[in-house]
């Protein structure tokens, strides 16, 4: 009777640190599946996210990418991201009033004719190589067509990343009609053209090297305004 006694404290003592193991996986899974959104719910001229990058952005070639929603369809252009020295823009991307897709080193930019952006979650990635001088737009894994724009230049350090807002001087005098409404998430930046598959495996959710410019798993954020984070399970 004893001996039956001692087996089944053993086997409850097994069953806890059975149940015990089960819920720090849980645990674990759960934290690996967190993510943040972040809304901005309504149109205005002071809410945006500054991001904080993991090394300067001197960058001879880029590999930008980011998952976007938005219900302003063709009323006005939208700014996705704006990179703003005290000099210039050095690097700002944009939904075109017309619905293109485009971004902006330094002045003129290159302009892609894509899907146009909805309210359901689009993922978007822009690449560029001063090298060669090529430049693309990838829509939910697809590519655009190659375009040739500004071979030789270079994004210049310094300057402060924001979301949300372009500002007509350095992170300052924000205008309304130009920022973001909508959600944004998983913004990674990486200083070299990622192959296309890479960028296919990343729309479909597939592990791959984190942004060694931004990293949206540890990259600083400061929230200002109207924004909310959402943290969501992916």
């Amino acid at each position: 009777m004893i001996h039956e006694i001692n087996n089944n404290k053993s086997s409850e003592g097994c069953l806890d640190k059975m149940k015990l193991s089960a819920v720090l996986f849980l645990s674990a899974v759960s934290t690996v599946l967190a993510g943040k959104t972040l809304v901005f719910p309504t149109q205005t001229s002071t809410s945006y996210v500054e991001m904080t990058p993991l090394k300067p952005l001197n960058l001879s070639a880029f590999t930008l990418c980011m998952r976007v929603a938005t219900e302003l369809s063709g009323e006005r252009e939208i700014i996705l991201f704006a990179y703003q020295t005290e000099n210039s823009d050095e690097l700002n991307v944009w939904r075109e009033l017309d619905g293109r897709l485009s971004f902006y080193l330094s002045g003129d930019g290159v302009l892609f004719n894509t899907p146009e952006l909805g309210p359901m979650e689009t993922y978007l990635c822009f690449t560029w190589d001063s090298s060669s001088g090529t430049a693309a737009v990838f829509v939910d894994g697809r590519k655009s067509l190659t375009k040739m724009y500004k071979k030789g230049h270079v994004i210049l350090a310094g300057g402060k990343v924001a979301l949300g807002q372009d500002s007509d001087r350095y992170f300052g005098n924000f205008d309304a009609k130009q920022s973001f409404v909508g959600e944004i998430s998983d913004v990674n930046m990486w200083d070299t053209v990622l192959s296309d598959s890479t960028i296919r495996k990343m729309f479909y959710g597939k592990k791959v090297e984190r942004g060694n410019v931004f990293d949206w798993e540890s990259t600083e954020l400061e929230i200002n305004g109207d924004v909310v984070v959402v943290n969501r399970k992916l």
